[in-house]
């Protein structure tokens, strides 16, 4: 459903946004955490089992709630990029990001000639309610969609002012899981120089004048993300709170193990 970006309008607007993630490929399931009151659902193809078409099943379920349809893309592939875009996704989300060149690169990927590279289909895709807002997509497609760079590496915090200056670029993201791998350093999330290097990248990003990003962990609840300026907040996923729910239910019964 083609409509006014409800999550980046957030944003625009100063309001702190929570997104959660989802990997159980059902729109139910998504409906569900749309409805509960996040303000994004991400669909993760990243490490996420499902396809494009099962992710369209999903953004249809978001589409009926007051939450945005995130993509992350598996990698930054501008071929990957073009079809989730012309499926519909209200936030993309690039896993990665190293360099100013990789930034540019996303945003050209999102961005119809002479601005960028991305195949104009769109009288015919979702993105233009099937070509019923074909008029209106060309001229507003680019203030709809929240562009997000995920920075995750050494290389990529210490470049991270250039990513957050490309135009285009709208959030930097910080992930913090696979940084404290590339700082080998897996998960230790309380280790104060994984720590010294989230809050550098931090203090850069919003320095830069972008939104900030960032993945809450055990170690840094959202409460504490938002108390120190950040603007949008990755927390939880459907599957967990199956999970958790399943665990909390059985312990809770008073079966005997």
């Amino acid at each position: 459903m083609f409509r006014e970006n409800p999550i980046k309008k957030k944003l625009k607007a100063g309001k702190r946004t929570l997104i959660c993630w989802t990997y159980l490929c059902s729109p139910i399931a998504s409906e569900v955490v749309g409805l509960a009151g996040f303000d994004g659902i991400l669909i993760d193809h990243e490490h996420g089992p499902g396809d494009l078409l099962n992710a369209i099943s999903l953004m249809q379920a978001v589409s009926a709630t007051p939450a945005a349809a995130l993509v992350r893309v598996p990698w930054n592939d501008f071929v990957y990029i073009k079809r989730v875009l012309d499926a519909g996704a209200e936030g993309l989300m690039v896993p990665s990001v190293n360099t100013r060149a990789e930034a540019e690169a996303v945003v050209e990927a999102c961005r119809f000639a002479p601005e960028g590279i991305r195949g104009a289909g769109y009288p015919l895709v979702r993105a233009s309610d099937y070509g019923l807002q074909a008029r209106r997509y060309p001229g507003e497609y680019k203030d709809n969609l929240l562009i997000i760079c995920q920075v995750e590496t050494v290389e990529g915090v210490r470049n991270a002012a250039e990513i957050a200056a490309v135009p285009g670029v709208d959030m930097v993201f910080i992930g913090p899981f696979d940084l404290s791998v590339s700082m080998n350093k897996m998960a230790q999330f309380e280790d104060p120089e994984f720590i010294a290097t989230m809050r550098s990248a931090e203090e850069t990003i919003k320095k830069s004048g972008k939104f900030l990003g960032g993945l809450a962990t055990a170690a840094d609840s959202p409460k504490a993300m938002f108390s120190r300026g950040y603007n949008l907040v990755g927390s939880g996923a459907d599957v967990w709170f199956v999970r958790d729910g399943a665990l909390a239910n059985i312990k809770a019964s008073g079966r005997d193990d």
